[in-house]
């Protein structure tokens, strides 16, 4: 039997290759060359040979910072130990960011790629040499000044849709973590864990930490 992940991945290659045919010769070197009003695939994304940070939220491009706050790399430090002494000897992967998470329409059809700065794949045949095909079961962001709207509505809305099981927002200057969980296909959010308190993930129940490791440093 076929199984799902393979049958999708084999699906998205063949659009790949035939958008690719499509685009072949239209190489893309600098960000100023994109038309941001312009709907672009997984298969443009490939093509672009640039240096700037970009993520596609349903086919529109997002330029990312160049190079996070040095608060925010911090804060990433510490989740990511925190997280990694847990998930060290679990079956399921950690990955920070830059990592590729593609996210397939119903059709199979890729206008999504985006990198979060924490995710854990328990599905490893969701994985590649390009990042993930699919859904991660949990997602971690990290707020930025100026990128609030962006991780509280549009990825909010994109990885609830893609059916990510939890959702982590972190609040660096406020020092809470906001942590929502998938219910029947809607996101429901729980009591935000403020400085020195314990966070526990649903999805991971011995995931179990003091904001303290995260934010006792800063």
């Amino acid at each position: 039997m076929i199984r799902i992940a393979d049958a999708l991945k084999h699906i998205c290659e063949i659009k790949l290759f035939f958008n690719f045919v499509k685009n072949c010769g239209m190489e893309i070197t600098s960000f100023n060359q994109l038309d941001l009003n312009k709907t672009y695939t997984y298969a443009d994304y490939l093509l672009w040979k640039f240096k700037d940070r970009i993520e596609l939220f349903k086919g529109k491009v997002f330029k990312m910072s160049p190079a996070p706050a040095r608060i925010h790399q911090k804060v990433l430090l510490n989740i990511t130990r925190t997280f990694d002494n847990y998930f060290q000897n679990h079956p399921c992967e950690l990955y920070f960011a830059p990592f590729d998470v593609r996210l397939p329409n119903k059709n199979g059809d890729i206008f999504t790629v985006l990198q979060p700065d924490l995710c854990v794949v328990c599905d490893l045949d969701k994985l590649d040499d390009k990042g993930c095909l699919g859904a991660p079961d949990l997602i971690v962001e990290i707020l930025l000044p100026g990128n609030t709207k962006k991780e509280l509505d549009l990825k909010y809305s994109i990885y609830e849709e893609a059916g990510v099981l939890e959702y982590w927002i972190v609040h660096p200057t406020d020092k809470n973590i906001q942590v929502f969980v998938l219910e029947n296909g809607i996101y429901i959010g729980l009591k935000p864990a403020t400085e020195g308190e314990m966070i526990t993930s649903r999805t991971f129940p011995e995931l179990s930490f003091s904001t303290d490791e995260i934010f006792g440093n800063l």
